[in-house]
């Protein structure tokens, strides 16, 4: 198999100096690039995406991925037109709205793909408890995150006065929902490993910790 790190950590090096051959440099560089280049014609399609896209491929389902979109929109949708409102910007609340309807859009595949991936994993009663929450979670999300859209799809775009003090209240809930959510997501997975392949660990020589000097 191929080792794509070292082929992409390639340093153009000079030929001149001790220990250099004329082979070096971009010469050398293109030999191996045309020979992996080669390898890669004998693999299957399969490998070839394992190999360029290895976490990807190591991913018992798509949730872990998807489910980024509606949390970064989403709560840019509220920031945005939170500011939009305050300062009164046209042009930053009709943002915020084409935030608010792709994060709508990404929550609903999130949901989606999210229930596929609760028969994909193995977990027990505690976890299976957490999951069960978090898909609550999930739907709540999507159910308030639809009903903020029509709501604004159906005012033209333009909520004002009380009524958009209101709006941002339940956008301000939505996001507090996104929170809690994906909180307990890292729950399943940080704390209790759901759908992960646990690697054992021989050597603590990257474990980062402060030290102090006495």
């Amino acid at each position: 198999m191929i080792d794509i790190n070292n082929f992409l950590s390639f340093q153009v090096h000079g030929s001149a100096g001790a220990g250099h051959k004329a082979s070096d440099g971009v010469a050398g560089m293109v030999e191996q690039f045309l020979t992996f280049i080669e390898s890669l014609m004998e693999l299957s399609s399969g490998e070839i995406f394992t190999l360029i896209m290895p976490g990807f491929s190591a991913m018992a389902n798509i949730h872990p991925l998807v489910v980024h979109f509606p949390i970064a929109l989403i709560i840019s949708f509220f920031i945005i037109d939170l500011v939009g409102s305050l300062f009164d910007s046209e042009g930053w609340r009709k943002l915020a709205t084409g935030l608010l309807y792709l994060g709508t859009i990404s929550a609903g595949v999130t949901v989606a793909v999210g229930f596929m991936a609760a028969g994909s994993v193995e977990h027990g009663d505690s976890v299976h408890l957490i999951m069960m929450k978090h898909k609550y979670f999930g739907i709540s999300i999507l159910s308030l995150s639809i009903f903020l859209s029509l709501w604004r799809l159906l005012s033209g775009g333009a909520i004002k006065g009380a009524m958009n003090i209101i709006f941002l209240m339940f956008a301000a809930i939505l996001n507090v929902l996104i929170i809690l959510g994906a909180d307990l997501g890292g729950l399943m997975v940080y704390k209790h490993g759901v759908a992960v392949e646990a690697v054992k660990v021989n050597s603590i020589d990257y474990f980062h910790e402060h030290t102090h000097s006495h």
